[in-house]
């Protein structure tokens, strides 16, 4: 398969998930974390991303969202990759307490260097597919699935009590992210 996306529906929505080269733990500090929030904020108020949920785990992502001002989802979705891997890199050289920081920049080079459109460090793979979501019941499937990540992971008891993700906002709870279209789970 193309390692291009598949986006065949530029007004659908889109459920992602992405992942760090070579699944590195790097979401383990805040810090890095809050780069992807800033992100996906930026994204909601600047580029007409719309958000329905969301979480970040420890080396991968979640997202299901749509593009709803013009540009296309996939565009959308490699400038946000494309500025969290430069922005993660960036802020994982200049963390003086990053105990790991020459272990993952050499990873990112390794995987650079396997890669033809990537210069100096490639942070995310290449391979997320995204799913079109064509009904309400794989809607809640998919939402179900990325807030009980955590939960499954044993990070937490509770979906809601995981920070980064989009399931505080589901139990009528203000979560990190502000403006999220929340999808009425009660739906048929």
């Amino acid at each position: 398969m193309s390692r291009n996306y598949k986006f065949h529906n530029p007004e659908g929505l889109y459920f992602v998930s992405f992942s760090v080269v070579e699944w590195l733990d790097v979401f383990t500090r805040n810090e890095y974390k809050n780069i992807l929030i800033e992100s996906l904020a930026y994204c909601q108020s600047n580029k007409g991303m719309e958000i329905v949920a969301w979480c970040i785990m420890t080396n991968h992502m979640h997202l299901i969202f749509r593009s709803v001002e013009g540009e296309k989802p996939e565009q959308l979705l490699g400038d946000f990759k494309r500025f969290t891997s430069k922005e993660t890199v960036k802020a994982i050289q200049e963390n003086p307490k990053e105990s790991r920081k020459e272990f993952l920049l050499e990873q990112f080079k390794k995987a650079a260097k396997k890669s033809s459109n990537v210069k100096y460090y490639q942070f995310w793979r290449h391979d997320n597919k995204p799913i079109e979501l064509w009904s309400n019941g794989v809607i809640r499937e998919k939402i179900n699935y990325i807030h009980q990540n955590p939960v499954e992971s044993g990070l937490v008891y509770k979906a809601e009590e995981y920070v980064y993700s989009s399931a505080k906002n589901y139990a009528g709870e203000q979560g990190l992210l502000k403006n999220l279209i929340i999808f009425n789970m009660v739906m048929i």
